[in-house]
């Protein structure tokens, strides 16, 4: 019966979520779209011709944005949780930390990249305190893979939450780019922890 009641509540206030309702009329697979276009209105770097990877990206909401703004670009998707297909875009199921998975990338692309993106969060156990501490072990594996293939103007861009380990992942931003800056989407629940780091321009050490 609480879980019913749980159900019936989550459902309530996805209906009064209007990023959710919007999502569903512009054929987005999930509300985190709006996000990403929203910080691409701040920060304007999705351009034409470059090469993207974006981790984590099942169930596509964020994929399907990048192979509508970047016409002629390629795009490389990657989760450990299967993703339908998506024009343009090449997925592929496994774990990005894979140093199989590494090699794929670089053969893929045969170049350095433009932009990685990360929008991964671990499933929650409840624990707010240990959730935000593994989201964010995520995204500084993801700011490590980032390192070593973007180009030197390159951007990483990821999904955090505030926590202990956030001034861990600031400082190694701010030792390995030029430009870092934390920010929360509007389209971003307000209760949320939910912050994300821009970071653009390889500090080459």
């Amino acid at each position: 019966m609480k879980k019913n009641k749980i159900s019936k509540d989550w459902l309530r206030k996805q209906k009064k979520d209007k990023f959710f309702n919007q999502s569903k009329i512009e054929g987005y697979r999930s509300r985190s779209a709006f996000k990403l276009l929203e910080m691409n209105k701040k920060f304007n770097f999705l351009k034409e011709n470059q090469a993207v990877i974006d981790l984590g990206s099942s169930p596509g909401g964020w994929s399907q944005v990048i192979s509508k703004k970047i016409k002629k670009g390629k795009f490389f998707s990657i989760d450990i949780k299967p993703m339908e297909k998506i024009n343009n875009v090449h997925y592929i199921k496994g774990d990005f930390t894979d140093e199989k998975i590494f090699e794929k990338i670089t053969t893929y692309f045969n170049k350095t990249i433009d932009i990685v993106l990360s929008d991964i969060a671990v499933n929650t156990t409840g624990n707010k305190s240990l959730d935000s501490y593994r989201t964010g072990e995520l995204c500084i594996n993801a700011m490590d893979l980032a390192i070593r293939i973007l180009s030197t103007n390159g951007v990483f861009l990821s999904k955090l939450f505030m926590g202990s380990i956030f001034e861990q992942i600031k400082k190694k931003a701010n030792k390995n780019f030029k430009k870092v800056v934390i920010y929360k989407p509007l389209s971003s629940k307000k209760e949320s922890k939910e912050i994300y780091i821009f970071c653009k321009g390889i500090l080459r050490i």
